[in-house]
């Protein structure tokens, strides 16, 4: 499979990639929008532009890469963003956490909250020019965990278009998880799942596996076909979350977040 290359020049990836660098970690405050002379201009760019905001992430906080998430796999979250296609980002070592959590409020532009479907690859995905499905993808698959997504960004304005929106790393800000399904995660019919959330206690939102692009594993299978045109692979350990799956809602501070997953369980997450 050849990789989609971007149009940009080398020296335009390395900028807009600092750029979005010094926003998140010395947080001047908000873009309108990336340059002209560096934005990308689809996604092939964009992606280039995450790779090389990751690696100055990692160079500055420590750690690696660990997995992917992966954006707009709902309706919801495609309005909201005002995208027509999933979209994909990496998550870190320094950026992760396991539940149950204490965050600070003032590291973040924004605490929009995702409960999301975690899962644990656990053989790595060979590229295939035949494309995975739900059901081909399945075996590649260890664990399955409960997870929150915080989305941070770095844009004052969401609705950006698709490129810029991944090349903020699909605008990811923290990703914690809860322990993986003790029993056997195949008896689980994850499309049908429920779940909810509340912020102290109150019920805010409600969903099921449904509503990403109808079952997370039909997630996994797009993330699986979609990573070689842009130079990756799932590898074996790489953890993935895959998408928002109730109505998309932030939190103040200081208030405690419950995913509660039923019999998968619970992941919290406090602002303080």
């Amino acid at each position: 499979m050849t990789p989609h290359r971007p149009t940009l020049s080398a020296e335009a990836i390395a900028r807009a990639a600092d750029l979005l660098a010094t926003y998140r970690i010395e947080r001047p405050g908000l873009l309108r929008e990336l340059p002209a002379d560096c934005r990308p201009a689809g996604l092939a760019d964009a992606y280039a532009i995450q790779d090389a905001l990751v690696d100055r992430l990692c160079a500055h906080h420590g750690g690696e890469r660990i997995g992917w998430k992966v954006a707009c796999t709902n309706a919801i979250a495609q309005e909201a963003l005002q995208v027509r296609q999933p979209l994909f980002g990496q998550l870190l070592s320094h950026s992760t956490s396991t539940s149950p959590v204490v965050l600070r409020a003032e590291r973040f532009t924004t605490r929009v909250i995702e409960c999301e479907f975690g899962l644990r690859i656990g053989r790595s995905v060979p590229v295939s020019e035949l494309p995975y499905t739900a059901m081909t993808i399945v075996d590649f698959v260890a664990d399955v965990l409960p997870a929150i997504e915080v989305v941070d960004h770095r844009f004052a304005d969401w609705s950006l278009g698709a490129p810029s929106v991944a090349a903020d790393n699909a605008i990811h800000g923290w990703w914690v998880h809860g322990s993986p399904f003790q029993g056997d995660w195949h008896t689980l019919d994850l499309a049908q799942h429920p779940l909810e959330a509340r912020i102290d206690g109150e019920l805010v939102a409600e969903g099921t596996g449904a509503a990403v692009l109808g079952h997370p594993l039909n997630v996994l299978a797009w993330l699986a076909n979609e990573l070689p045109h842009y130079g990756h692979r799932l590898e074996q350990g790489d953890l993935v979350t895959t998408g928002v799956c109730t109505d998309v809602f932030s939190a103040g501070a200081p208030s405690t977040v419950v995913a509660d997953f039923g019999s998968l369980g619970t992941v919290s997450l406090h602002w303080a």
